[in-house]
């Protein structure tokens, strides 16, 4: 049996009450997030743009474009939408082992699918908690050569819009197991472009529509190569991966969604929200001037270097400058979603204590098995040290993750894509209930 069919046919045999409430839990709180990143993302432009270029072509109106009443598209064309706009914003949820944002195809995907489907509530957490559990198996097993090869997140998250699609439309296993397959040839982009421009949500969209597409395929009998992800020269030999049985090991006895996925509750890389609130720590138990610190000082398994541009200049520099997060966080003694507007951005202050921001190695950063943690030390001119140590960020599965912050969260962004406060608080209202939704109508309509 190929790789691809058996997990497949794992996939297939799970079925909603055989997940633990933890993950379906996860689900709905993921659903929350990518809505309220949508939101805002929705005024920025490469979203637009690629919305833009999917109206023109039109077709068959299967599914809604979340902010823009009654636009209704394939349902391919929305899943690649609606994760732009998600992922446009730096503010949807990660992945810890990978940071890849699994969580932002599987809900752009399972919604658009959904819609033309007729799928309920149940259906649709059910297709996202395995939808998470196969790209995360999956990127696991090729995580870190992958990223140390220049290769993107998204060639992870497609695994999880393929596996949910194919659930949703009710591929068999042959069929969902040739969806894999072609996600799995299908996919590229490289880090490089994704750090430093726009071509960071372009990847997501792709992600979202190429495993829409391997599915729809599927569902019509295409035939690739099954065996792809374990013959040689095939997906897990290019890009890195472990042996193939890692890939679906241990079937149940965990669930990524619940043990490895976290929720942005700040903007930018979750690579660096740990950072940050350590320094927001020692800040206010030291009481430190900005004026007066000498050096602040990071230390963790993935802070050997200093990363990104020293001064960002824009919300995508912002996104990945540790710099930036560091000294906004002693700045104001806070880090929030205020962090991401260009008048935070350009703030004089905060670009001049960039200036004295110093990786410092990899020891400490907590215990985080992930190692997203980091220990960071503010020395102040008069020989003074102010320490603290976060070992997982905030809304993390680690942690654990708080209703309350993913509805603050809700309630932060959802207003920036415009729309009536009330239909805000009803919506949220049906995330929380989701397991009972007959028809994602329900909710899509209210966006």
């Amino acid at each position: 049996m190929t790789v691809a069919s058996e997990l497949a046919g794992y996939l297939i045999q799970t079925g909603f009450d055989d997940l633990p409430p933890l993950a379906v839990e996860r689900a709905r709180m993921v659903i929350a997030s990518t809505l309220a990143s949508a939101a805002a993302g929705s005024s920025i432009g490469s979203a637009a743009i690629v919305h833009a270029l999917a109206r023109e072509r039109g077709g068959r109106p299967e599914a809604t474009i979340w902010f823009d009443a009654g636009d209704r598209l394939p349902a391919a064309d929305v899943a690649r939408v609606n994760a732009m706009m998600s992922d446009a914003a730096a503010s949807d949820d990660s992945d810890l082992r990978t940071i890849a944002h699994i969580g932002t195809i599987i809900t752009a995907t399972s919604l658009a699918l959904a819609e033309p489907a007729g799928a309920d509530g149940r259906a649709v957490l059910r297709a996202m908690v395995l939808g998470y559990e196969a790209a995360g198996r999956i990127g696991e097993a090729i995580t870190p050569v992958y990223a140390e090869r220049g290769f993107h997140g998204c060639v992870i998250t497609v695994f999880s819009g393929t596996a949910a699609a194919g659930l949703l439309l009710g591929l068999d296993q042959a069929g969902l197991a040739q969806a894999l397959a072609l996600a799995a040839t299908s996919i590229g982009g490289l880090g490089a472009a994704a750090n430093t421009s726009l071509s960071r949500e372009y990847h997501a969209g792709l992600s979202a529509m190429l495993g829409v597409q391997a599915a729809l395929a599927a569902q019509k009998g295409y035939q690739g190569e099954e065996a792809i992800f374990e013959t040689r020269g095939g997906f897990l030999e290019t890009f890195g991966g472990r042996a193939v049985d890692s890939v679906t090991a241990d079937w149940g006895s965990e669930w990524d969604i619940a043990t490895d996925m976290a929720i942005k509750l700040v903007p930018g890389s979750h690579s660096y929200h740990a950072a940050a609130e350590a320094a927001v720590n020692a800040a206010r138990a030291g009481d430190v001037s900005p004026d007066d610190v000498e050096t602040i000082s990071v230390s963790g398994p993935q802070f050997a270097a200093l990363r990104g541009p020293r001064h960002p200049a824009n919300l995508i520099d912002m996104a990945h400058s540790l710099a930036y997060f560091l000294a906004a966080a002693v700045v104001d003694r806070d880090f929030s979603w205020v962090h991401a507007r260009p008048e935070k951005i350009g703030d004089a202050r905060i670009q001049a204590l960039a200036e004295k921001v110093r990786a410092g190695g990899t020891a400490g950063g907590g215990s985080s098995r992930h190692g997203r943690g980091a220990t960071v030390t503010i020395a102040t001119q008069d020989g003074r040290q102010h320490t603290s140590t976060v070992d997982a960020p905030r809304g993390s599965g680690p942690r654990g993750i708080d209703w309350a912050d993913v509805d603050a969260k809700y309630r932060a962004l959802m207003p920036l894509a415009g729309g009536p406060s009330g239909r805000i608080e009803d919506s949220l209202r049906i995330i929380h209930a989701f397991d009972g939704v007959k028809a994602v109508s329900e909710l899509v309509g209210l966006l």
